[in-house]
């Protein structure tokens, strides 16, 4: 109510505006038709097991081959969108841009795609080292897990893995050394242990990449105990699949 009664002062000090263009908006937290018009987002039909999006050939309820040759711990990817320019843009808006508000925009694109949530969730983001967190001044994929839990109905549970050691960035680097910097760098936080135990998780991160970093977090949460994991991440990198997405 309160948020309600002070929108109309916000938009006066703040006219709202696009994002991504500055075009004119008549609310706050969106984007213009343009740029709504500019994600891609994931299609069906999809694989059962990972939701990369297939061409309009193939029948729904198979499965990829990459999750033929190795079947994932996970138990299904929630994405936002595919990672293109134009969420690439809001990524670093939110991201490096301290544009902090982006949250809930990125998380309802994430709530979207997400499937139908029985029983008791809990929103675990992907941790940051201390370091960078200290450097950054927030965990972006917290501040998208929490606005996550508001449309969901999910606990946030904000601290329950954490990063050992910093990583470097993942993207240059091949499978090995992928596993490389990451062996031992995230784990269940020991004081968080018992609420993992039998818990249903939904993994919240802002980019899916190669994947290995949700990997490594799955592989933390599963040995921890969790009954189930799904990867909920605002973008994902999956350059063949954009042919096949819509807007």
């Amino acid at each position: 109510m309160l948020r309600q009664a002070i929108a109309p002062l916000v938009d006066l000090v703040y006219p709202p505006r696009c994002p991504l263009c500055g075009e004119g908006l008549a609310a706050q937290g969106g984007l213009c038709p343009a740029c709504w018009q500019d994600l891609a987002i994931p299609g069906e039909p999809a694989c059962m097991l990972c939701q990369r999006p297939y061409g309009e050939s193939t029948l729904a309820g198979t499965i990829c081959a990459p999750c033929l040759a190795e079947p994932p711990q996970h138990d299904g990817i929630a994405a936002g969108t595919l990672y293109n320019e134009a969420s690439r843009k809001l990524v670093l808006a939110f991201k490096h841009g301290r544009r902090i508000a982006l949250a809930g925009l990125l998380a309802r694109l994430v709530a979207a795609r997400l499937p139908q949530l029985q029983g008791e969730w809990l929103a675990v983001p992907v941790p940051l080292h201390r370091r960078r967190l200290w450097q950054r001044g927030f965990n972006q994929s917290a501040l998208i897990a929490g606005e996550l839990c508001k449309l969901t109905g999910a606990r946030l549970l904000v601290d329950g893995l954490v990063r050992r050691k910093p990583t470097p960035v993942l993207g240059g680097l091949g499978r090995k050394a992928r596993a490389r910097a990451l062996s031992g760098a995230i784990a269940v936080n020991p004081r968080r242990a018992d609420r993992l135990k039998g818990a249903q998780i939904l993994l919240v991160d802002d980019v899916m990449t190669s994947g290995a970093t949700s990997a490594a977090c799955v592989s933390a949460i599963k040995r921890g105990g969790a009954e189930k994991v799904v990867v909920a991440c605002f973008a994902r990198v999956l350059d063949e699949a954009l042919e096949h997405a819509g807007p």
